[in-house]
């Protein structure tokens, strides 16, 4: 199934304008983190988090005013899509499950006629999360320097450079939307957690795939066509691609919408950062990784020409 036949758009004739989009948004995406930051969810930040159902409808505001009787003052408390469901977060821990009674004793001593069900409780100290947050970020690094070796091998080292800054491009500009969102919908509730971590991973996999089947077309057509300009031949691939990358991206895009609409408090993060992901893993191919071995092969080339040197194979 092709839904473009024979397209001859000028992708990356307007790769600059770009640019400058990916820039702007990166900016407003730092400013946002700066002034208003990612919440940490308890697997980083450390703390006590347990999940309640009651029995008929309760109110934040009882809720919230019995944990400030029990010693509970500024808990976070949200609601899990009902006025029955609720997240109850404090960065206090304790031994064993000591935090967790006493928040279990507080509902009780001070909401009556309202039973209610613990259905999970999370415990994770300072020292924890901190290692947790360390590792998070070698685990990005790591996966861009493992793609890194891995393209440099299957092709020229400037292809591999193009494509990881295309997937740090992917991964700032995905951090840079959930800083946006998150400050612009407060209501969404999106936390860095290790459900935000793995989308993170999980779409830097996704956006290569992406990259290296548009590199693998162009290698096979610099060979077609060996005397046409680089950038030429590189639309030419993109074009031939088009299809098969709005295709794929698309029925995955689908998927993960549903996933964010009907999957819950705990898939939401995932959802959202990897939806994110799959638009900007789509768009850094053509317009940043492509681009990117564009205007390098370009520089080399005019460069060897002005020393007098054949001209580079773009192989």
């Amino acid at each position: 199934m092709r839904l473009f036949e024979n397209t001859n758009i000028d992708f990356l004739g307007k790769r600059r304008k770009f640019y400058v989009v990916s820039l702007a948004v990166i900016v407003v995406g730092i400013l946002a983190l700066f002034f208003k930051g990612i919440p940490l969810g308890i697997d980083f930040q450390g703390g006590t988090e347990m999940q309640i159902t009651f029995q008929d409808k309760m109110e934040v505001s009882e809720l919230r005013n019995a944990m400030d009787k029990s010693g509970f003052v500024g808990m976070e408390i949200k609601s899990m899509g009902s006025d029955k469901d609720y997240l109850l977060r404090t960065p206090l821990q304790g031994e064993g499950q000591t935090v967790a009674e006493k928040i279990q004793k507080g509902i009780k001593d001070n909401i009556s006629n309202n039973n209610f069900e613990v259905k999970r409780v999370d415990k994770v100290g300072p020292k924890i999360g901190a290692e947790l947050r360390k590792n998070a970020i070698y685990a990005v690094i790591f996966s861009l320097l493992g793609i890194l070796v891995y393209l440099s091998l299957r092709f020229q080292f400037v292809y591999a450079l193009g494509a990881v800054i295309g997937l740090f491009h992917d991964v700032l500009i995905t951090i840079s939307a959930v800083a946006i969102f998150d400050a612009t919908f407060p209501m969404l509730q999106l936390e860095f957690n290790q459900q935000m971590l793995a989308a993170f991973l999980t779409l830097i996999g996704f956006s290569v795939n992406d990259t290296v089947i548009i590199f693998d077309r162009i290698r096979e057509n610099i060979k077609l066509f060996k005397n046409e300009d680089i950038e030429k031949v590189m639309n030419k691939s993109v074009n031939a691609t088009l299809s098969r990358t709005i295709i794929t991206s698309g029925t995955v895009f689908l998927t993960v919408l549903v996933l964010f609409v009907f999957g819950g408090e705990v898939l939401r993060a995932f959802a959202f950062t990897f939806g994110i992901g799959i638009i900007t893993g789509t768009y850094s191919s053509v317009f940043v990784s492509s681009s990117i071995v564009v205007d390098w092969k370009h520089h080399v080339i005019d460069k060897n020409k002005a020393k007098g040197r054949p001209k580079l194979s773009t192989n």
